[in-house]
């Protein structure tokens, strides 16, 4: 498969502003689509698969907050960028606390423009390596999927602490839904009503990373043409979540502690002390202790951080749970996909109960919405999961028979010949059965193909399939 692109849509007013951010996106190697209004862009996000939206606040008939609240009822995970004029600050940042990723004041330096989409994108990135919290059943407690005795222990947990202002620190690793855990300790407070503010420490820049957290002034650095609050103001009255903690510079760690400690910091460049009431909620996946022996990170603030732990169990700890999840995936794929699977059969549920989820959650959820693109029955058969987790070896570990050595022996082109046509044949039929499950819906299969709308036309052109398909959104 080729390559895929990350989607930005810019969605503005202003043609010359579109232009200009195109230009620069598409240079620093983005895919690029445009919307003139709100109500345009609203319908793109409907009809494409986008990774990234940047968007004016001030628009005709849709404005940017009303596609912001539309674009994350959508999708939670996908990273929003205002735009906004010096005037309207206020109203971006009241943005952020809705769920915008950043803003971008006019007139904005280039530089600034490249560290926030990438910023977004990373963190999009990591975001999808963890458990998703849509749709979540009816019957799960806190939002979480789950009765195993090792669950049973952090419901409890959660009772408890949930609405205090105690600083809760989640270990776990990637993939066993430590975001769902943070989001129950902010739902289930007296706090649910103010900002829920996350921060994926992985994501941002060492450089960055204090600017992020504490904002700065006008003149700081280069490029800063004015000033901005950072994400512990943000979050004042609510919940700040800080994923990946353990990814913090040595050196800002002096300056978190303080904040923690005192409530209190100063924004890069300034002088004035602002004070802050923040609930704060940690996660990470690696062994801090580890890294405090490692001289990595710092002893005094992981006490402070680990007043109340809370660890997730990795999902082959808890395989009773496969079931349940299983369960609800299905109904979320079968629902997308417009697919009536049931459920799995027997011998498919051994075999996911078998396996050892290195992803966790998310692999299991991955697995599903494979299995049920590509089951023609009403249940899930053991053939219907990947090689990876049913343990068949993949084609190109499979025995070679004699009649295929033949072949590719007496095929001119010799060895490589022989496997750019078998590998050809096999993305013919991905693509073909991707594109027969969705209707012929180009933006769908590629979704489901993980590649770019446009990386799959090409692919389509290359194999001879665009004759016949639909490439409309919807």
């Amino acid at each position: 498969m080729l390559p895929e692109k990350k989607q930005v849509l810019i969605v503005d007013d202003e043609p010359n502003l579109r232009k200009i951010l195109a230009a620069q996106l598409s240079r620093d190697g983005y895919d690029v689509m445009t919307a003139e209004d709100g109500e345009q862009g609203l319908q793109m996000l409907r009809d494409h698969h986008i990774d990234l939206v940047v968007t004016d606040l001030k628009m005709p008939k849709v404005d940017g907050m009303t596609l912001l609240r539309e674009a994350l009822r959508e999708d939670p995970e996908l990273p929003v960028v205002m735009i906004t004029a010096h005037g309207t600050v206020d109203t971006a940042v009241e943005a952020l606390k809705t769920g915008a990723f950043d803003y971008l004041t006019k007139p904005f330096d280039k530089d600034e423009v490249r560290q926030i989409v990438a910023k977004a994108l990373k963190t999009r990135q990591l975001a999808g390596e963890e458990a998703t919290a849509s749709a979540p059943a009816p019957s799960a407690r806190f939002g979480i999927i789950g009765m195993s005795p090792e669950l049973t222990e952090v419901y409890g947990v959660l009772e408890r602490v949930a609405d205090t202002p105690t600083t809760v620190l989640i270990t776990g690793e990637s993939g066993t839904g430590k975001e769902l855990v943070a989001r129950a300790l902010h739902e289930n407070s007296s706090r649910k009503d103010k900002p829920f503010i996350k921060v994926n420490c992985a994501a941002i820049p060492k450089e960055l990373i204090e600017s992020e957290l504490f904002g700065y002034e006008r003149g700081a650095f280069t490029g800063a043409v004015g000033s901005k609050p950072g994400r512990f103001e943000l979050a004042g009255g609510g919940t700040l979540f800080l994923d990946e903690i353990g990814e913090v510079p040595v050196e800002m760690q002096v300056k978190l502690l303080r904040a923690l400690q005192e409530s209190e910091f100063e924004r890069v460049g300034g002088i004035k002390t602002i004070r802050v009431d923040v609930r704060l909620v940690a996660a990470t996946n690696r062994d801090l202790k580890k890294l405090i022996a490692a001289g990595a990170f710092r002893e005094d603030l992981f006490y402070r951080l680990n007043v109340v732990p809370i660890r997730l169990p990795a999902l082959r700890e808890r395989t009773g749970d496969i079931p349940l999840l299983v369960e609800h995936f299905l109904g979320k794929f079968n629902e997308r996909l417009k697919k009536h699977v049931t459920g799995v059969d027997d011998d498919a549920l051994e075999i996911l109960k078998a396996h050892p989820w290195p992803g966790n959650i998310r692999e299991l959820e991955n697995v599903i919405e494979r299995a049920v693109l590509f089951c023609d029955t009403t249940k899930v058969r053991a053939q219907d999961l990947p090689h990876e987790v049913r343990g068949a070896p993949p084609a190109s570990q499979a025995p070679v028979t004699d009649a295929e050595l033949q072949a590719a022996l007496a095929n001119e082109g010799g060895l490589k010949e022989h496997v750019k046509v078998a590998m050809n044949r096999l993305e013919r039929e991905l693509v073909s059965r991707a594109l027969t499950q969705t209707g012929g819906n180009v933006t769908h299969a590629a979704r489901l193909l993980k590649i770019s709308r446009k990386g799959l036309q090409l692919k389509m052109k290359e194999l001879g399939l665009r004759e016949g398909v639909s490439e409309k959104g919807d």
